[in-house]
């Protein structure tokens, strides 16, 4: 399922041998963006990451599974909110004495559709909320299109069209936290580099400046040092620059999709946040009212490679 919904989004389907080598993290207190079979382009039933987070000591986990709002697109009917609802509650219950498992979503902004997202999230009830700037399957950066777009116009005029779309999404206000920001990296991968976008930080500043007006968290994603740009989305200047703007509230998730990288990398993002001066995490449990997870002491002092 997961291969055919790539090849559906003009993507390379995933090959999990390719992912780099890299030691497991173990005892940390959160991964924030699961996906689990739920989800059209994952295959992993939520109790294997139950499992996987009692073996290496992950103590929370929050399911993340997608919501599209645009008919047609993968994740638009795929499971009802009931079920996905009944599911994860379920097996928050059956591991409730091992892992705390919370019932979340990823959202999929489009501007068109921010008033239907906006009635969506006012009549269901999640613990946690992640918005996210997708790649859809008419974008210019899907597989077979990307190289001919990047070649089309300067780098501002190839990635300013994605960058508003993301500004309007952290300017929403209706999520508790922007999910990898820059993931277009992935996509102009290798026609532009991660250099490139560090070269661009004025792309940047409008997102993080509206993040922090509207109280929206910022992600730090580790599925970009499975995938082509090998960096966190987005980069450690970025979190550090959101830092230096007044931005107060960070998380961090592995986006995993398939069971080899549940958890991967998510040591690092820890290290980026703590990196660029966070000393928690924020979350939410349900409710009205975040929660401050507290990074462990030492997750800054291992280097984090960066382009800038």
């Amino acid at each position: 399922m997961k291969d055919a919904v790539d090849r559906r989004m003009g993507r390379a389907p995933s090959d999990r041998a390719l992912l780099p080598p890299r030691p497991q993290d173990r005892d940390l207190p959160l991964d924030a963006h699961l996906h689990t079979d739920l989800s059209p382009d994952s295959d992993v039933p939520i109790d294997v990451y139950a499992a996987l987070a009692v073996e290496r000591g992950i103590a929370e986990l929050a399911i993340t599974d997608h919501v599209d709002f645009e008919p047609g697109a993968p994740a638009y009917d795929f499971v009802d909110f009931a079920t996905r609802e009944r599911v994860v509650r379920e097996a928050a219950e059956r591991w409730a004495d091992r892992v705390a498992i919370r019932f979340g979503c990823e959202l999929t902004y489009e501007r068109r559709h921010e008033a239907v997202i906006r009635e969506h999230l006012l009549g269901h009830r999640y613990d946690f909320t992640i918005g996210s700037v997708h790649i859809g399957v008419e974008s210019s950066f899907t597989k077979g299109r990307a190289e001919a777009h990047v070649s089309s116009g300067t780098f501002h005029e190839v990635v300013a069209p994605y960058f508003a779309e993301v500004e309007a999404a952290a300017r929403s206000g209706l999520f508790d936290t922007l999910g990898h920001l820059d993931v277009v990296k992935r996509y102009t991968h290798p026609w532009l580099t991660p250099a490139d976008f560090a070269d661009a930080p004025d792309v940047y500043e409008p997102v993080l400046r509206a993040l922090v007006e509207s109280g929206t968290g910022l992600e730090v994603n580790t599925s970009g040092l499975r995938q082509g740009p090998r960096e966190t989305y987005p980069a450690p200047w970025v979190v550090a620059r959101f830092r230096e703007l007044g931005g107060a509230l960070v998380t961090a998730g592995s986006d995993a999709h398939w069971v080899e990288s549940f958890g991967y990398g998510l040591g690092d993002g820890y290290r980026v946040a703590a990196d660029a001066g966070f000393g928690t995490l924020a979350f939410r449990r349900g409710g009205t009212d975040r929660v401050a997870v507290q990074i462990p002491v030492g997750a800054g002092r291992e280097e984090i490679p960066s382009q800038r």
